[in-house]
């Protein structure tokens, strides 16, 4: 007895016909279909089935048949997977989000590390606003993320990579360009790009910063992300505050300055859910020190964003 019978007789008594076993699933022809059944027959010792007009119906000995040859044939594949497992694991996987504009910094020194260390792995990354992927880490969607700390995630755990001063970003031919420095008094009249809520965490602090100075600015535009905050300032003539890694963006038309005195600063965090016991988050979390060392000496450099690594 061969296993093709036992796959023939499951499907004959499945379809309730040799005719459709034999067309719609097995791909062979009836009269062959018939042949390897009366071999089965032949070698069980039994009927199976008994050939009406309108199909077959199986005997007592045939549905007793039936349930054991299923289990067999699902032990069969059973073990063909197991066997498959060993000979060609599957790959770890992870997902790792990334604040819109921070891909550029963070991602290629998270990934070399977990290339030399997990060559093997399978990492998938995605880009999105930071109350989006704090959403995402708590739903299991993404294993972790360099976002801001949001608020009201108690089953987040967060470590701090660096904190980014705010600089004002004007177009080139500004008047305020012509400075060093600008205080917050010079902003007062001139034409603001605002952050959208897309980013409540960056909004607070600039909202924060320019309460403290004790200026009173209406938002003239609000910019959803940094590439649009940038178009808008060329376009519209106006000054924004936004993190330095703003200026890994800066076009021509568009540059930046340092604001004078207290100078409010942004964190950028590493966040993950607290239960998650992934290996590969647990790697990446032993390596953060070396991974905001790595983007550090490229912001020393020259060849990376402005920005304060913490010590």
């Amino acid at each position: 007895m061969e296993l093709r019978h036992l796959r023939y007789f499951v499907a004959v008594a499945e379809a309730g016909s040799l005719t459709v076993a034999a067309e719609q699933r097995l791909h062979t022809s009836q009269p062959s279909l018939s042949r390897q059944i009366r071999d089965l027959e032949d070698e069980v010792g039994a009927r199976l089935l008994t050939r009406r007009a309108r199909g077959i119906e199986l005997t007592p000995a045939g549905r007793a048949f039936l349930e054991h040859a299923r289990t067999v044939l699902s032990q069969v594949k059973a073990a063909a997977e197991a066997a498959r497992r060993v000979a060609h694991p599957a790959k770890p996987r992870f997902a790792m989000g990334f604040l819109t504009g921070h891909e550029l910094t963070w991602m290629p020194e998270a990934l070399r590390i977990l290339r030399d260390e997990l060559p093997n792995s399978d990492v998938t990354i995605s880009s999105q606003y930071s109350p989006q992927l704090a959403d995402a880490i708590l739903k299991g969607n993404v294993d972790a993320a360099f976002l801001r700390r949001e608020k009201g995630m108690p089953g987040l755990a967060y470590r701090v990579l660096v904190k980014e001063p705010l600089v004002v970003i004007l177009p080139s031919d500004h008047r305020l360009a012509a400075r060093k420095a600008v205080s917050p008094g010079d902003l007062s009249g001139e034409t603001f790009v605002g952050v959208s809520n897309t980013a409540p965490v960056l909004r607070a602090v600039i909202d924060d910063y320019l309460k403290r100075s004790g200026i009173k600015i209406t938002p003239a535009h609000e910019t959803e992300h940094v590439v649009m905050g940038v178009s808008l300032i060329a376009s519209t003539g106006g000054v924004a505050l936004l993190p330095a890694y703003a200026q890994n963006f800066l076009t021509r038309s568009v540059t930046s300055r340092p604001l004078k005195g207290d100078t409010p600063t942004i964190e950028l965090v590493f966040g993950y859910r607290k239960s998650n016991e992934s290996p590969i988050l647990r790697l990446l979390l032993s390596r953060l020190d070396e991974l905001i060392e790595r983007v550090s000496r490229k912001a020393r450099q020259g060849t990376g964003p402005i920005s304060e690594p913490l010590g």
